[in-house]
């Protein structure tokens, strides 16, 4: 039953707070009922069952108890009479039905308003939206979690105080939030794709939400190649998720993926879709790692991937966003291109660099370049140091299988 519940959060949770955020107008308040909707799920739907429709019954129990807590505040009569006339029916009574755009993306562009710092936008954006708790979202960011508690709550007062409407704006509008948006639905994704934290290397609902959110985007804003680009970027990177890990759950490596097994209806639709934006002559970071992703996803074999021109792609990320990540992401690519040393002697600068301290993926980086050039002590110490860092089981479990490959 633990099991429906956390099902529920992972596809549920932004329906609701979104739905609390509008008719409340609280973002606290909602965020506080969503958390004791699921609390009372996980103490009643294992005596009662779980709920034909969860996300109706979590949404319904949510209402009636932001209602019960602005019944206790006379000064909250004006939305205590709002939030009464659509709360209604039973413990299944459906929710308000979804247009386009729905609540979530009224949440995702009200987050994204200009008046906010973007980063304070994607992070709100992800513990509202998402789910992600503070910890989660600081990894992302890769910041301390004290700085990220405190950019949320600046960025929720902004929006109080400032009175920010919670609405998607109207089309000239548009175009200043785009930035924001398509950051959040980028961090939604990589999440997703690949958790900062927990037993699974992979949390389909949250790749499935910023698929879907990003496709109503990219109707919204047709002229954006950028939101295009991102489109294209998810799908050729789900095009591939069933292979990345085993039965067992362990991590698969791209170059032991079976590629057999990729859907290919989804590569050849992320190929229209970036073809379409780049004819349109604006690229942008979005579009170039959708290419370096269509590099992958187009090669029948491992050994047939271009990295040389992975690796130039990289440059024009970097130029363009410059980012630590990014150089990380190059260092590999010129190591596939170019051999293993070439590519350790990046890894070591950004080692040196110290804007990565902490990341797991560059000391599992360093291991891979030096176990290649058959320095296995150092290689060992590498992949040890990852071992300490990595977020999720998954990853440990690849780093120790690492390790013990290369002996005692």
């Amino acid at each position: 039953m633990t099991e429906a519940v956390d099902e529920a959060f992972r596809t549920e949770w932004g329906r609701v707070v979104a739905t609390l955020i509008r008719v409340t107008g609280d973002w606290d308040l909602a965020e506080e009922c969503a958390q004791e909707a699921f609390a009372k799920a996980l103490a009643t739907w294992p005596r009662d069952g779980v709920p034909r429709r969860p996300g109706a019954w979590l949404t319904t129990a949510a209402r009636n108890r932001a209602l019960d807590k602005l019944r206790r505040g006379a000064a909250e009569a004006n939305r205590l009479r709002e939030l009464a006339v659509t709360t209604s029916g039973g413990d299944d009574a459906a929710p308000e039905p979804d247009d386009v755009p729905d609540d979530r993306l009224r949440l995702m562009f009200t987050c994204c308003h200009p008046a906010l710092p973007l980063e304070a936008q994607v992070a709100l954006t992800l513990r509202t939206l998402a789910g992600l708790t503070t910890p989660e979202i600081a990894r992302a960011f890769l910041v301390p979690e004290a700085t990220m508690a405190q950019r949320i709550v600046r960025a929720k007062r902004k929006i109080r105080n400032a009175r920010i409407p919670y609405r998607v704006p109207p089309a000239d509008l548009l175009p200043e939030r785009t930035a924001g948006v398509l950051g959040v639905l980028y961090l939604l994704f990589n999440e997703g794709y690949s958790a900062s934290a927990g037993a699974d290397l992979v949390r389909r609902a949250l790749t499935a939400e910023a698929i879907r959110l990003t496709r109503v985007v990219v109707r919204l804003l047709p002229d954006a190649p950028e939101a295009s680009g991102l489109l294209a970027l998810m799908l050729f990177h789900d095009a591939r998720h069933g292979t990345r890990t085993d039965d067992a759950g362990d991590l698969v490596t791209l170059a032991e993926q079976d590629r057999t097994r990729w859907d290919r209806a989804v590569i050849d639709e992320g190929v229209g879709v970036l073809d379409e934006a780049l004819t349109l002559g604006r690229p942008g970071p979005y579009q170039l790692q959708a290419a370096i992703a269509a590099c992958h996803a187009t090669a029948s074999r491992a050994e047939d991937t271009d990295w040389a021109r992975i690796a130039r792609l990289y440059e024009l990320v970097a130029k363009l966003n410059p980012s630590p990540v990014v150089e990380l992401n190059r260092a590999v690519a010129v190591a596939m291109a170019d051999g293993p040393a070439a590519g350790l002697a990046l890894a070591d600068e950004l080692a040196d660099g110290g804007e990565l301290a902490g990341y797991h993926l560059l000391p599992a980086t360093r291991a891979d370049f030096l176990r290649r050039l058959d320095r296995v002590g150092d290689a060992v110490a590498a992949y040890r140091e990852a071992l300490e860092l990595a977020p999720t089981e998954a990853e440990r479990r690849y780093l120790t299988r690492r390790i013990e490959e290369l002996g005692p």
